[in-house]
């Protein structure tokens, strides 16, 4: 059934590609349905080593598509501005978005482990939150990977529109702290901490907040070369 759903949600975007005839990820709702389909990507790869994973992503999907389909995200087709007639559109949005779905998945797992750290003292259940910290890592460094290469790329689209690679645009920032964060956060084992799993998922979910600042906060509250997203 989620194997289906999963193909469905493909075709749509296909559809909505076909139609539109632009990359279906050029407005708010076209993008948190990609977010919702990247975060179902990342749980399919993961879903040998742990059904949480896939169960998880299910669930980060599932919010993602309800707050799609709220009143204040118009799912209308619409013209492409200017500045978005480009074929850095398909390339650079794609990637920087696909990592939002392996850090949403991230934050999901970071969660359910402490849940499950705090509320057990089942040495199964202590493996499984071990197996579940380790997708987490892997997943972050996936989104940490996806992330930096879409902001190099978002420099290169920048220089061709905007004449200049960077700017302190606050797209350009917040994509820039994002960064930094989980590169914080990857770097925790580092501390040899004996709480690690712990801190580890601990700050996996709140990690998120910058992802959700870089998308939902840059957006909707700041002003910026990227408002019209």
């Amino acid at each position: 059934l989620i194997f289906s759903s999963f193909i469905f949600h493909l075709l749509s975007l296909i559809a909505r590609w076909y139609i539109s005839g632009h990359a279906p990820w050029s407005n708010a709702y076209e993008s948190v349905i990609f977010i919702a389909f990247a975060t179902m990507m990342a749980g399919m790869v993961f879903s040998r080593k742990s059904k949480f994973a896939l169960a998880a992503s299910c669930m980060v999907a599932s919010m993602l598509l309800f707050v799609a389909n709220i009143n204040w995200l118009n799912p209308e087709i619409t013209n492409l501005v200017p500045v978005l007639k480009s074929y850095w559109l398909m390339i650079h949005v794609s990637v920087i978005t696909s990592s939002y779905g392996f850090f949403g998945l991230c934050a999901f797992i970071g969660l359910l482990n402490m849940i499950l750290i705090i509320l057990s003292n089942n040495s199964k259940i202590r493996s499984n939150v071990s197996d579940l910290t380790i997708i987490n890592e892997q997943a972050m460094m996936i989104g940490l990977f996806l992330l930096t290469i879409g902001t190099f790329l978002g420099g290169v689209w920048a220089n061709e529109s905007w004449g200049r690679y960077w700017g302190w645009d606050p797209k350009e920032t917040w994509a820039l702290v994002s960064c930094v964060v989980y590169i914080f956060i990857l770097h925790i084992r580092l501390l040899k901490l004996k709480k690690y799993t712990y801190f580890f998922n601990f700050f996996s979910l709140f990690g998120f907040s910058s992802i959700l600042m870089t998308y939902f906060g840059v957006n909707f509250y700041l002003d910026g070369l990227h408002s019209y997203a």
